[in-house]
């Protein structure tokens, strides 16, 4: 077996993408040769110095990679981040390091960018607790029973006066960016979506083969503004009897007023042949369900965690975001993941805590105007992990329960539910993508 320290982590050269994707396609189980789909994809995404590969000899046996990202905080601010993505270890590698160290590597360098967090989609949940990492944001999915939803079957459109069109990729490119854009100012846990997003959700960039073309529906209100867009793809099922028994399945939604979300979905439900609507990836507290006449219609087939974030800068992180209330708060947050070997220093400006960049003493004055957090002395208000802050700081868990856990300590009577007041939101953050 090849020691560890023969093992070369580092950058991968545009030259050796072919190699990377061998390996990331090994880690996922997916055929491991490369498509020209696939290296056309790796191409465009490729930024000097955010693929990270390990290699034994000419050999790529694990993948790493990130890419400049913003995050919708509580309140609208765009927080820069550190977004990873395509983390793989071949099956003849693991046990050996070999992701502590890419890992390492990479937070080390969003910190000196000044990144305030990362973020992931967590394949398996255990895996990154170990790096500072806490779920942020849950997903739900429904499946509608569109025959026992209770719509009327005679609908043919909005009844506010807007209206529903099909476009095609391009009308879908052209006013796509602008409606997410106005998505992600009101929603918190929203991440940013650049151009090439757009070109692999329309057909531009075709990683696999074959490319299925979704349908794409524009609702436009009575004034005539875009303020909801929506992609999906139907099966083709018949029963006994000829009874059409199709599935509808959406890709992503976007409703930026509760009308157009409305209307989206009873356009879905309407579709003749369809008896059943996936909604993919929704928020937990969506309206989906509420939108029916009989809410039961919609049943959960998944709900899980989401977004995960690991804040790497808690001043900048918790002076970003806004506060319904008002009061102070001291938070002794303990990071011990220092990003070893890194070379990363460790905390800056918190005292004890460990040797990250979270760890430290933290005090946190907010208000509905602004808030304001610096490194202090004072006694402890509440302890707890670098996991956990990241878990309470898009407003999505509760104090309380992290406390009837274990996972937030108590020091001063009162402080868990005077946090709770102070931290948590009226609305669940909600994360869109998968990266």
């Amino acid at each position: 077996m090849t020691r560890r320290a023969d093992i070369d982590v580092r950058p991968v050269t545009e030259a050796e993408l072919p190699e990377w994707n061998r390996a990331l396609n090994t880690g996922f189980l997916r055929e491991p040769t490369s498509t020209e789909g696939q290296l056309e994809l790796r191409r465009a995404q490729f930024v000097p110095g955010r693929l990270l590969g390990a290699f034994d000899g000419d050999r790529c046996v694990a993948t790493f990679r990130s890419f400049a990202q913003e995050l919708t905080a509580v309140g609208g601010a765009f927080v820069p981040a550190d977004a990873v993505s395509n983390v793989t270890v071949s099956p003849t590698h693991r046990r050996r390091g070999l992701l502590t160290r890419m890992m390492a590597h990479d937070l080390a360098a969003a910190r000196e960018r000044g990144d305030v967090v990362a973020t992931l989609i967590a394949a398996e949940y255990p895996i990154y607790g170990r790096y500072g990492f806490g779920p942020a944001t849950t997903m739900a999915e429904w499946t509608v029973d569109v025959p026992r939803a209770g719509l009327d079957p005679r609908w043919a459109g909005p009844e506010d006066g807007g209206r529903i069109d099909l476009v095609d990729g391009e009308d879908v490119r052209k006013l796509g960016p602008e409606l997410h854009e106005r998505l992600r100012r009101a929603r918190p846990g929203t991440v940013s979506r650049g151009e090439l997003w757009w070109q692999l959700a329309t057909g531009v960039v075709r990683p696999d083969s074959p490319w299925t073309e979704p349908f794409h529906a524009v609702y436009r209100s009575a004034g005539g503004e875009v303020e909801g867009m929506v992609a999906y793809v139907a099966d083709h099922r018949w029963g006994a009897g000829k009874q059409p028994l199709n599935t509808a399945t959406v890709k992503w939604l976007i409703g930026v007023t509760p009308a157009a979300e409305r209307a989206l979905w009873h356009y879905l439900c309407s579709i003749d042949w369809v008896v059943r609507v996936k909604s993919g990836w929704r928020a937990p507290d969506d309206l989906l369900p509420l939108f029916l006449p009989d809410p039961r219609a919609a049943g959960i087939t998944t709900q899980a965690d989401w977004l995960w974030v690991r804040v790497l800068d808690v001043v900048r992180a918790l002076e970003a975001r806004s506060y319904e209330g008002s009061g102070s708060l001291v938070l002794e947050v303990a990071d011990p993941w220092g990003f070893p070997g890194s070379g990363e220093a460790g905390s800056r400006g918190g005292t004890g805590g460990g040797g990250g960049p979270a760890g430290g003493r933290w005090l946190l004055e907010a208000s509905p105007q602004g808030a304001s957090c610096t490194a202090t002395t004072r006694s402890a208000d509440l302890v707890l992990g670098v996991g956990e802050l990241a878990a309470l700081w898009l407003g999505d868990e509760s104090v309380v329960r992290l406390a009837a856990l274990g996972r937030v300590r108590e020091e001063r009577a009162g402080a868990v539910r005077k946090a709770d007041a102070l931290l948590r939101t009226s609305g669940r953050p909600w994360c869109p993508d998968l990266f």
